[in-house]
Order: structure tokens, then sequence, then C-alpha cells
């Protein structure tokens, strides 16, 4: 049987994840909500570009709710196997940490250039998240 208690800092990054999604939605929905005949229900227009803080705004959403499935999907897999709670921990800790990086210079930094500073924090939190999965799947087949 699980300790779910020994995962208490997992849960609280967890927590976090969470609430900078909703944080994101709030932002890049005010943000679309000032402009000029906003149409509720309607992405901002892609011809926007890296230029307009709308554009920035929804697309930091929209990539972290890309991301979100495997982020969960990731973590959950790993606690119901059991891995070692640190681990757990410390990577759900690098992999939120490199999603607000990449929240925060995504909102500061109006680039098109590729690779962009936050296209390394998203680096760190890919894979971060990565090891948390190969983590599930080694406590998974050596207990």
């Amino acid at each position: 049987m699980i300790d779910l208690t020994s995962y208490t800092g997992s849960f609280l990054w967890l927590g976090i994840l969470i609430s900078v999604v909703m944080v994101q939605s709030f932002v890049a929905s005010g943000a679309k909500a000032k402009m000029p005949g906003a149409i509720p229900g309607l992405a901002p227009a892609a011809e926007l570009g890296h230029s307009s803080f709308v554009f920035r705004a929804w697309r930091t959403h929209q990539n972290t709710v890309e991301n979100l499935g495997t982020m969960l999907g990731a973590a959950i897999f790993a606690i119901l196997v059991g891995s070692n709670p640190l681990w757990v921990h410390t990577l759900l800790a690098i992999m939120v940490i490199g999603r607000i990086a990449h929240m925060v210079l995504y909102y500061a930094i109006a680039t098109e250039k590729n690779p962009s500073p936050r296209t390394w924090f998203f680096l760190v939190s890919w894979l971060a998240n990565c090891a948390l999965l190969v983590l599930g799947f080694i406590t998974l087949f050596t207990r």
C-alpha cells in the first residue's frame, strides 16, 4: 500500500502547476478581452505574432495546457507505482519551476527567435517530465 502522506511535497507542486494554468488563463482572457472588437470564445488571431502581448499570453496558456496531460499523467503514474517520493518531489519542482520561468519569459520577451530564452526553460521542464515518466517505469518494473 502506498503511503500518500510521503508525497505531500509532490501534491504541493501539482497544486502550484494547476494554479499556474489558472493564472495563465486569467491573464490571457483578460488581455484578449481588452482588445477592440474581442469576441468571447475565439482565439486571438495568429497574425498578431509575438510582438502582441495578447498573442504571447494566449500561447503561454495554450502551451502549458498542451503539456498538462503528460505532466499530470507522469506525476500520477510515478506516485501510484510508488516511486521514491524525494525524486518525484524534486522532478515535479524542476518541471513546475521550468514552466513558471517559461511563462515569465514568454510574457516579457517579444521575439520570433528560435530558440528563444523561453525555449531553454521549456526544455528543462520537458526533460524533468521525461525523467519522471522513466522513474515511474523503473519503479514499476523493479519492484
